[in-house]
């Protein structure tokens, strides 16, 4: 099979001279992006006239020289060392990075995501409007778990898009935002919202050399009612069937911040001998997707693969180790847009699904001011991706 072009046959002028500022939690997957755009314009660049438009169209690197100074306090501010006068410039945060720490008044604090968000508004605010165009990469929304309000509470998802709107961002990405009917806080702006379902198939394909992938040997596996509609495309894209729980949950009480569960319903055919693909937006405790696992070995299920965009693992990693030592689960898959404990990456059951080339294909037509539907829309990446797969 002709695999597609490693770069993109893009044709248009680009909107503005690209920078991007990965922030300190995002640096890392930052350096890949970047590494991926030079080698693609490196390619290109011969393609172009040296027109004015294309001026700085070609750079060792594309990333701004920015940072965040903090002092003692714990207070800080946004400095931007270089022009971003007329920058196609575009943000890179990773609002779930715990791992970094700054000191305040003499105590080490671990950073939270309100202390990632203040640190985006630092630097836009830092930019002061000069730019030709603003996009934030956010791929774990900052409190997209508090979308939507029930009785008197706060609405900090909406509030915080809205804020951005107002500082001059004028496109806002986002991965597998957990309801996306939040972008109905900032209509009349620009919002993406993307799901890695080529690389959670790539990255399974690639690591499980056995699948039979037909309605009779594999079934796609939704763990609530909220992850369905992702469940069903990858389901109707792999000529697979459906399974749902629906969880039922006491509203009397709130633990740890959500109504506890009481029980998992399942609605769906015979999951009885087939091996199932588990999908959600994210891995926080794993008590809900450990339990659906339980759930369905209950109803004989074959093997297990659990794959969710973000592995947060907020209670650490003991809970699946033991799950795949008992023979529970026998593969996890996140991808890399969040942190990722170094321990976890070492783990056997542990598929890493890396979005890095994926973002940098998103920059690299944005900036050219291309249509990217057919990245949103990998349905035909995978089905080629399933016949290489099948006729090995």
């Amino acid at each position: 099979m002709a695999r597609r072009e490693e770069k993109r046959n893009l044709e248009t002028i680009p909107v503005g001279s690209l920078r991007i500022i990965p922030l300190a939690g995002f640096m890392e997957m930052g350096r890949k992006i970047d590494g991926y755009l030079v080698k693609w314009r490196t390619e290109r660049e011969e393609e172009h006239h040296s027109s004015l438009a294309f001026n700085g169209y070609h750079r060792d690197s594309y990333i701004l020289d920015a940072k965040i100074s903090r002092f003692g306090t714990g207070e800080a501010k946004g400095v931007i060392n270089e022009s971003v006068r007329g920058t196609d410039l575009y943000l890179l945060i990773d609002i779930s990075n715990y791992s970094l720490t700054y000191s305040l008044c003499g105590h080490e604090n671990h950073m939270s995501p309100d202390d990632h968000y203040q640190d985006l508004k630092r630097l836009i605010a830092a930019v002061g409007g000069k730019a030709r165009r603003i996009t934030v990469i956010m791929p774990f929304l900052y409190e997209s778990r508090q979308h939507k309000r029930a009785g008197r509470e706060s609405l900090d998802c909406a509030i915080a898009l809205q804020e951005l709107v107002h500082m001059g961002v004028d496109n806002i990405i986002t991965f597998d935002a957990h309801d996306a009917r939040v972008q109905n806080a900032i209509p009349l702006s620009s919002f993406e919202t993307v799901r890695p379902a080529y690389q959670f198939i790539k990255g399974l394909l690639g690591s499980v050399k056995d699948l039979t992938i037909d309605s009779s040997h594999m079934m796609i596996i939704s763990p609530d009612e909220g992850a369905m509609e992702r469940a069903i495309y990858i389901a109707n894209v792999l000529g697979l069937d459906m399974g749902m729980f629906y969880k039922r949950r006491d509203y009397t009480k709130v633990v740890n911040g959500r109504n506890p569960i009481i029980s998992h319903e399942f609605l769906g055919s015979s999951v009885e001998g087939k091996d199932v693909l588990v999908i959600d937006d994210m891995i926080s405790s794993g008590e809900s997707a450990l339990e659906v696992a339980r759930q369905l070995k209950k109803r004989k299920a074959g093997r297990i693969f659990i794959a969710a965009t973000f592995g947060l693992f907020t209670y650490g990693l003991e809970p699946f180790d033991k799950a795949y030592e008992e023979g529970l689960i026998d593969k996890v898959l996140t991808t890399n847009l969040v942190y990722q404990m170094p321990e976890l990456l070492e783990r056997e059951y542990y598929i890493d699904c890396d979005l890095s080339k994926y973002i940098a294909y998103i920059i690299d037509t944005l900036n050219h001011d291309s249509s990217i539907s057919d990245l949103l829309n990998p349905s035909d990446r995978i089905q080629s991706l399933v016949k290489e797969y099948m006729a090995k």
